[in-house]
């Protein structure tokens, strides 16, 4: 039962904490159907039915229905609805509803699109049902999704080594906290990680490291530390200079995810590149910004090894 994400530890219901999941656009499209007597349809297409315009209506509530999901259901999400439609089929002895729902948010939207279908679908059943005691609302169902995680899902996790640089966690003095979390972050992710080191402020085994380990199909390489303004943090400076190519993209997430949480991310320094075919992931030092990383990183940044194979995407 611990898996399932609505229950704590002890069974008990609870919210879904989305707080540190990333906005991305989302949108959900679901539909069902209510059937009614032939001439029950004939009348609503006619505009016939004492209790008005029975489509228009139904659109208005399914709208209203996705906006209002959080309130009926006590564990979604308030969302900002960016978009939400409403469209009728008439099917024979069927009315077929579908629903779009569209926002930018750090959950879906699946639950909006399901209520919006829901809540036109009754009040079509309530705007007919003096002339109709026959009609039955069914097949309610999400058929389609985009966004999240599920976008980005794929099967490959490549091998990865964490390089954590420190004067004093290298001396002993200090405790090296934010490469135990990375390590564990992309074991749960389902890579091996098998390659780990501790290394000073500068040091010179830092290119010498990275390229041992591409040599032994080390495929992503994440260091955590030596990015800060100091002298000694040439992290950053070091790297670049070993880079084929940069990876913009990489830092322009991980820059706007800290900015969001934490305003003095705009002095954080980092960078991503590729070395013979391996991605090089250089991090601020604190355990923050490991676990912001994660949160950025996984599952999208597996996709970037079926694009360097070439594969299509």
């Amino acid at each position: 039962m611990n898996d399932f994400s609505h229950l704590d530890n002890s069974g008990n219901v609870k919210m879904v904490d989305v707080t540190d999941k990333v906005s991305t656009a989302r949108m959900a499209k679901a539909e069902g159907k209510i059937y009614m007597l032939p001439e029950t349809i004939l009348a609503i297409q006619d505009d016939a039915l004492p209790k008005g315009n029975v489509l228009t209506t139904a659109k208005i509530a399914g709208i209203q229905s996705g906006k209002k999901t959080s309130v009926m259901i006590p564990m979604c999400h308030q969302l900002n609805l960016s978009f939400v439609d409403i469209e009728f089929e008439i099917e024979g002895d069927a009315i077929l509803i579908k629903s779009t729902v569209k926002t930018k948010e750090a959950t879906g939207v699946e639950m909006e699109a399901l209520s919006a279908v829901s809540g036109a679908a009754l009040t079509i059943y309530d705007m007919c049902k003096a002339v109709d005691k026959s009609m039955v609302i069914g097949e309610i169902k999400l058929f389609k999704k985009v966004g999240g995680k599920s976008d980005h899902a794929v099967e490959y996790r490549p091998k990865v080594g964490v390089i954590t640089l420190s004067d004093s966690i290298s001396s002993g003095k200090g405790e090296d906290k934010s490469g135990p979390i990375l390590m564990d972050g992309f074991k749960n992710a389902g890579c091996s990680v098998d390659y780990q080191k501790v290394l000073p402020d500068g040091s010179e085994e830092l290119v010498s490291t990275i390229q041992d380990w591409v040599n032994n199909d080390v495929e992503l390489i994440i260091t955590t530390g030596g990015t800060g303004l100091g002298p000694r943090d040439l992290t950053i400076e070091t790297l670049e200079k070993i880079f084929d190519s940069k990876l913009p993209g990489i830092e322009q997430a991980l820059h706007a995810y800290g900015r969001g949480k934490v305003k003095t991310a705009m002095l954080s320094r980092l960078t991503a590149g590729v070395v013979n075919g391996a991605i090089v992931i250089c991090l601020p030092g604190s355990t923050g910004a490991a676990k912001d990383a994660l949160t950025v990183l996984i599952p999208t940044i597996f996709h970037s090894f079926h694009m360097m194979s070439g594969e299509k995407h």
